[in-house]
């Protein structure tokens, strides 16, 4: 019981250290848009993620259990934490918080005609979002190990957060800085986990599927 809701936890501070990125890429490209498409841009692009969420979520699910893919996938995740070390350092959650202030003031932003189209602000985020949305699903999927129900509470939460708290959570996360860093090293925590299960798992890890540990076995029986 308590591991079910420490790995809830998990993926709570997941989803909101994870939604930095998102939120500065559509408030980033909502602003730039006349005021009357702004709330078009933010809408449609919160869509996007959530559909890029859900089929990527749909992908990892099958994919996991594939020798070799959690190895594989605890690089990723590791490189993850990287570009979420550079975000803290480079203060995004700050930088997302005044974008989307920006975007969701008709007064702010840019107030001109339209000088770019809602489709090429869509195709911007969408392009970025792929990035982004792989993130959010892989520290999910590997916080969740095969728990179907844990996934899609990952997923829904991620999703309802940016729907309806984006700004909240990028103020939160500006005047909390200690929260991004607690979030690196939580995902820290479970890339590392990952990397291990993905070298010496009997069924997923790549050591016994390599053969790598017969001869330590063999010895360690004499």
């Amino acid at each position: 019981m308590i591991d079910t809701l420490l790995d809830f936890g998990k993926i709570v501070i997941a989803d909101l250290i994870l939604s930095g990125d998102n939120a500065l890429i559509i408030g980033m490209a909502a602003a730039g848009l006349a005021p009357d498409l702004r709330k078009k841009a933010i809408l449609y692009g919160m869509v996007i993620a959530a559909v890029l969420r859900i089929a990527f979520a749909v992908v990892a699910t099958k994919l996991l259990g594939i020798p070799g893919i959690l190895f594989v996938g605890s690089l990723l995740l590791f490189w993850v934490c990287w570009r979420l070390y550079t975000e803290i350092r480079d203060n995004v959650d700050e930088q997302a918080e005044h974008a989307l202030e920006l975007a969701e003031d008709e007064t702010q932003g840019y107030t001109g005609p339209p000088r770019r189209t809602l489709a090429a602000a869509l195709l911007s985020i969408t392009i970025a979002d792929v990035s982004m949305s792989l993130d959010n699903v892989l520290a999910v999927a590997a916080i969740a190990d095969g728990d179907t129900n844990m996934l899609i509470f990952g997923l829904a939460l991620a999703i309802i957060l940016m729907a309806f708290a984006a700004t909240m959570i990028m103020k939160l996360l500006t005047r909390y800085p200690w929260i991004s860093w607690l979030g690196l090293i939580v995902l820290l925590y479970v890339a590392g986990e990952m990397l291990y299960r993905g070298v010496f798992d009997a069924s997923t890890g790549i050591g016994p599927m390599m053969g790598w540990f017969e001869g330590y076995q063999m010895g360690k029986g004499h």
